[in-house]
């Protein structure tokens, strides 16, 4: 059984089919991909939904202390971070959708990385460098531009979220491109075709 972790990084909501593209491509490849494979199990973590606190001093001062000595509060605030954790580590294929926010992934997304990256546990160091520890996972990134970004330097999303899945064992990244969707109705409608023929493109060579 192949179990398949969505994570929904826009701010804005799917209502009827409409808003957020990150989602809903997200939702489309997840689709496809329990259409090919029978059995799976789908986690839904949709951080418009269930936005996850940022990485602040009391979050830091909560993980550098001692697990038997933290307060009740303390003890809260890990866990919410834990049941991030624990999600990626059960899951086989992780669906990310990644809206480009002032050039950069967004504010719900970061604060998901920041709480699923946890030293010893997801990644550790070694005599021989940095070793992630969530391996043997394959990830699907839909990413959603305003603009045409792809390649460019102004184009900090893929590099970044290169960097930090690989750093946490993640390196088998696949990302599927949705760009030009403010630029006028038809580079809208063309973005939606050239992702879905991505999206196809990505799922062919697991069929």
């Amino acid at each position: 059984m192949s179990r398949i972790l969505q994570i929904n990084s826009s701010a804005r909501r799917v209502v009827d089919g409409q808003g957020s593209v990150s989602t809903r491509l997200a939702q489309e490849l997840v689709a496809r991909l329990q259409a090919q494979q029978t059995g799976t199990e789908l986690t839904v973590r949709d951080l418009a939904l269930q936005p996850h606190p940022v990485l602040d001093e009391a979050a830091l001062q909560a993980l550098f202390t001692p697990a038997e000595q933290r307060s009740p509060e303390q003890a809260a605030r890990v866990a919410l971070d834990d049941a991030l954790i624990a999600e990626v580590q059960a899951a086989d294929v992780l669906v990310i959708g990644s809206p480009m926010i002032n050039f950069g992934v967004s504010a719900q997304l970061k604060n998901w990385i920041d709480a699923i990256s946890r030293a010893r546990v997801t990644f550790q160091y070694t005599a021989n460098g940095p070793e992630g520890l969530l391996k043997n996972k394959k990830v699907y990134v839909l990413l959603a531009r305003g603009g045409i970004y792809r390649d460019q330097p102004s184009d900090t999303v893929v590099p970044y979220l290169r960097t930090v899945l690989g750093f946490l064992g993640m390196s088998d990244v696949q990302f599927i491109y949705a760009e030009g969707l403010a630029m006028g109705p038809d580079a809208e409608a063309a973005a939606w075709v050239a992702a879905r023929e991505q999206i196809s493109g990505a799922l062919a060579t697991i069929a």
